[in-house]
This record gives C-alpha cells, sequence and structure tokens, in this order.
C-alpha cells in the first residue's frame, strides 16, 4: 500500500502541496531550534550559553512538534475529507479498511518525508542566524560556533513523520466519525480547559510584582482559556449567528450556510482563537515587562532575555502556523464548494453576489475567533498588568492588538475571497457536472 500510496502523491502532486507545506515548515522550525542541542553539545561551551541553548531547544521544539501536528491534521482532515467518494470507490473495489488507512497514511508519511528533506537547508541557515541573534544580545558567547548534527536531524525527521501519520490517522478517523456526535468529552475536556485557565489567571494576585514568575500563570492561564474556547468554538459560532440580526440576502444566505457547516469549521475558529489570544497576551505582557524594567533602571538579565527572546519567538512560530493552517483550511474548504457555487449561479446568483455571501462568511468567522480570543487575552492580561504596574490596561494592548487582527481578517478573508473567484472562474454548468462526477 506504500507504493500505491507513493504513485497516488505523484499523479496529483497539487491535491498535497498544503500537506507538503505544513510538513516543510514544522520540520524547518524543529531542525532550527534542536540544532540548539547540537551545538551547546559541542566541547568547550560554557554553562552559560549552554543553558540558553538547550531552554530555546526544548520550550520552542516542544511547540514546534505540536503545531506541525495541528498543521498537519487540519490540512489532511480537508483533503480526507474531499476525497469521500475516492476512498468509498476504493472499498467497493475491493480495498478493506485496513488498506485504505494504510494508504492515507502512507500518503502523508511521503509527503513529510519530502519536506523534512526539503528543510535542511533552511533550518541549517536558520540556525546560524538564531544562534548570531543570541551572540547579539549577550546570551551565547561569540566564541561558540554553531553545529549541525544529528539532534536536529534526527528529532526534524521523525518528529514530522509520526506528527503526519498521527495526523492521517486522525484525519482518517473524524472524517469516519462525521455523522456521530460525542459532544460529551469535547464539552468536559472545554470546560476542565476554561476551569484550569482561571485557576492559572487568578493565581496572578497571589505573586509580587518582582516575582520571577509573574509572567507563567497569566500566560498559560490565557492559553488554556482559549483552547476552552477553541473547544466550544461550534457551539458560540451557532450562538453568535441566532443573535445575529442579518436582513440582507446575503447575510441571510451567509449565516445559513454557516449554520450548516459550524461543525467542519470549528478548525478554522480553533486556530483564530488560539492565535487571537496567545499573540495578543504573550506581546502584550512582554511590553508590560520590558517598560517596567526600563522604567526601574534596571539591566535586564540572561534569564530575562532568554525569556524575552522565546517569547516573540513563540509568537512568531505560533502566527506562522497558524496563518498556514488557515490558508490551507480556508483554500481547500472553499474549493470544495465548486459545486455549491455552480448551483446557485445556475438558480440565478451572479458571482458578485456569491462573491459578498463569502465575504460575509469570511467577515463572521473573523470577528467571532478574534471576539473569544480577544476575552481570553485580556483574562491573562489585565490580572498581569495590575500586579506588575498598577495599572489595569497596557497602552501597548491597543495596538498590539489591532496588528492581530490585521493579520486575522487578511488571512481569513482575503484567502477566501481569493478562493472563491477562482472557483468562479469555472463556468456554472462545468462547476456542478464535474462535481457531480466526482462525488
Amino acid at each position: 500500500m506504500f507504493v500505491l500510496a507513493v504513485r497516488s502523491v505523484r499523479q496529483r502532486p497539487g491535491r498535497f502541496l498544503a500537506t507538503l507545506l505544513a510538513s516543510f515548515l514544522g520540520a524547518a522550525v524543529i531542525m532550527t531550534f534542536h540544532s540548539m542541542h547540537d551545538t551547546a553539545g559541542q566541547d568547550g561551551v560554557d554553562p552559560v550559553s549552554s543553558g540558553t541553548l538547550g531552554l530555546a531547544a526544548g520550550v520552542v521544539g516542544g511547540y514546534g512538534t505540536l503545531l506541525v501536528f495541528f498543521a498537519v491534521a487540519s490540512t489532511l482532515t480537508v483533503t480526507v475529507r474531499q476525497r469521500t467518494g475516492e476512498l468509498e470507490l476504493l472499498h467497493c473495489s475491493g480495498a478493506t479498511p485496513g488498506q485504505l488507512r494504510r494508504m492515507v497514511v502512507g500518503e502523508a508519511v511521503a509527503v513529510a518525508l519530502a519536506g523534512a528533506v526539503l528543510a535542511i537547508g533552511p533550518a541549517m541557515l536558520g540556525g546560524r542566524a538564531l544562534l548570531t541573534v543570541f551572540q547579539d544580545s549577550g546570551q551565547v558567547a561569540r566564541s561558540v560556533e554553531y553545529s549541525f548534527g544529528p539532534v536536529a536531524l534526527v528529532s526534524g525527521v521523525t518528529v514530522t513523520l509520526l506528527s503526519s501519520a498521527g495526523a492521517a490517522f486522525l484525519a482518517l478517523r473524524r472524517v469516519g466519525r462525521a455523522g456521530t456526535r460525542r459532544p460529551g468529552a469535547r464539552r468536559f475536556l472545554a470546560c476542565a480547559a476554561l476551569f484550569a485557565g482561571s485557576v492559572g489567571v487568578c493565581s496572578t494576585f497571589a505573586l509580587s510584582s518582582t516575582s520571577e514568575a509573574l509572567m507563567a500563570p497569566p500566560a498559560y492561564g490565557a492559553i488554556l482559556l482559549s483552547v476552552g474556547f477553541a473547544l466550544l468554538s461550534p457551539r458560540l459560532l451557532r450562538g453568535l449567528l441566532d443573535a445575529l440580526p442579518l436582513n440582507s440576502a446575503s447575510g441571510w444566505l451567509a449565516v445559513r450556510n454557516l449554520h450548516e457547516r459550524a461543525g467542519r469549521l470549528a478548525g478554522i475558529l480553533m486556530s483564530l482563537i488560539l492565535f487571537t489570544a496567545v499573540s495578543t497576551a504573550t506581546l502584550t505582557m512582554q511590553a508590560v515587562e520590558s517598560d517596567a524594567v526600563a522604567a526601574s533602571g534596571l539591566v535586564k538579565s540572561v534569564d530575562a532575555k532568554n525569556l524575552e527572546t522565546l517569547n516573540l519567538t513563540v509568537v512568531g512560530i505560533v502566527a506562522v502556523f497558524v496563518c498556514v493552517m488557515l490558508v490551507n483550511s480556508l483554500y481547500a474548504a472553499t474549493s470544495y464548494r465548486s459545486r455549491e457555487f455552480g448551483q446557485q449561479r445556475l438558480a440565478g446568483a451572479t458571482p458578485g453576489q456569491v462573491l459578498a455571501v463569502v465575504g460575509t462568511e469570511g467577515v463572521i468567522l473573523t470577528v467571532t475567533g478574534v471576539f473569544f480570543g480577544t476575552v481570553a487575552a485580556l483574562a491573562g492580561t489585565v490580572p498581569f498588568t495590575v500586579v506588575r504596574t498598577d495599572a489595569v490596561l497596557p497602552d501597548r494592548f491597543p495596538g498590539i492588538w489591532l496588528a492581530m487582527v490585521a493579520v486575522s481578517a487578511a488571512a481569513t478573508t482575503g484567502t477566501t475571497l481569493w478562493t472563491a473567484r477562482r472557483v468562479l472562474r469555472t463556468p456554472a454548468v462545468a462547476a456542478v457536472g464535474s462535481a457531480a462526477q466526482a462525488a
């Protein structure tokens, strides 16, 4: 079945470009930061430099592992859903469920291997640039030389392959269970995340303003709250849709479409909520901390510089991966609606009216994700600011929030409209006919 999987990838490479991009970025991030382990393991590296390099590799490498799994899983879920007819045809031709599972997993592994190999060169360049940043900030000694060794290579390839295989298996299970609902487990996890996040946020007030661990409780609390909101995103979206006073034809049709597809849009909303919460909360709290240190006239310690570097790096990685997940998922989901768009045009809708509906859907998704992400971000930012500076809301918050909203809106609405315009170039009759043949 692995040979069949490789042949399938060769015959239709365009289908796997999104997965290849996610695997490439994931492997590049993992190998870039895990090369710091190789660099720190050389002879003659001082303990301070070794600790800085090891901390960066451990923290960001762990985030990279989670992000590559979710990025590949989000793209594979949409791809597998679009191939339901093809997989059913193979099943009717004699293929067993186990064989189909091995084929899909084999495709994911083959694409992931290609992405990991392509990422080696950029990872080496990124590792050198990262070491230079640490040296310029005084966190690592100038005498330390860069090394890209077995830890970076083995960890990058292994994590990417295992994450892709697990994501493919998970995507098959999710598509196979699309008709059955099991809200109990998701609701329990969401409530647990919301409770743990609330406890973390409230524990901020138990720390002093000079505590080195002051940023940890509100930061993790904001992340857990955003995870809780993300798990409840389909229910939150439906609740918001019921309250929207949209009386226009495009608004009514957009609300109806989103109601029917709320479950399938969970991955997109999760990305929006997590991105808004994590990036806004982390960047704002780091700005508050930097301003407080500057106002006190103190010089940042190596540990403080390490924390600042890690915060900014994690936000950058999260931003890149979330944008990739959003673009890939939205592109695949919108392309899959060619038959729907064709039927609307045959019923009398103009291309402009179809685009208006798609644009309204994108705006509603963006507003929903940004709103609950902002709630989670404020829940962490406000307690940290109160304890650290006695203020309630930092001056930097509006600017950072607007920048994050702009990125979210551009990724969501821009990708949806651009993809819809491409789909609408196909004549309506041809779109309906080709979609019917594919089904």
